[in-house]
């Protein structure tokens, strides 16, 4: 049996060399290629053919999205395999959206990788645990009928909302508050998650109602 050709994309050569370690090891699988930026993924892949891309999402200066959205143009056959530090669900459907056919987090461990791989390689989708385990407390939350309530955000996540509500974007507020914008972009999900709302437009409707 022929081994699954596989290209590493991440932003950090340590993450890429020990999976190159891990993969390399198993007989179903040959890494054929890692790098560390999509572009140089894009065209390795334009070339190259692999049948599964592990692809990092969060990579400067093209983030993992576009990197996928273009492999896919260039590679129709390369099956692309989302990675990320978040577990946020919306990133995932975003990466399935832009042509993935799996995501897991690198929380997971090298067994989910590996049958994340040989999964989508044989042509299903596979989102892993973590994330299918959120969205299934999503739906149970949003099965309630329950009002959302301010009480259950932090403090920070109130300081947050005060600025968001002052029209300041998640660059203003990382500067405001004095931390990353990623951190930023995590309270704001966790914010409409607890609050069980959509948007943000949605989240300055409900604290106005609320008086905040």
């Amino acid at each position: 049996m022929s081994k699954i050709s596989i290209l590493l994309v991440d932003d950090h050569k340590l993450i890429r060399d020990s999976w190159c370690f891990i993969l390399n090891n198993d007989p179903r699988f040959e890494v054929i290629g890692d790098k560390g930026d999509g572009n140089e993924a894009i065209e390795f892949a334009k070339k190259k053919k692999p049948q599964i891309v592990l692809m990092d999402v969060n990579m400067t200066p093209v983030n993992g999205f576009d990197a996928t959205r273009h492999i896919r143009e260039v590679s129709p056959g390369s099956k692309v395999i989302g990675i990320s530090m978040y577990c946020m669900p919306a990133y995932a459907k975003q990466m399935l959206k832009v042509g993935a056919m799996g995501y897991v987090t690198k929380n997971s461990s090298k067994e989910e990788m590996m049958e994340a791989i040989v999964e989508v390689n044989s042509g299903k989708k596979y989102v892993c645990d973590e994330v299918k385990n959120i969205l299934a407390h999503q739906e149970l939350e949003d099965a309630e009928d329950t009002n959302p309530d301010m009480n259950v955000l932090s403090r920070r996540e109130m300081d947050v909302v005060q600025l968001i509500k002052g029209g300041m974007s998640s660059k203003k507020i990382a500067l405001q508050l004095e931390i990353s914008l990623k951190t930023v972009e995590v309270h704001r999900y966790n914010i409409l998650k607890k609050l069980r709302l959509k948007n943000t437009a949605s989240l300055v409707n409900f604290i106005n109602t609320q008086g905040l």
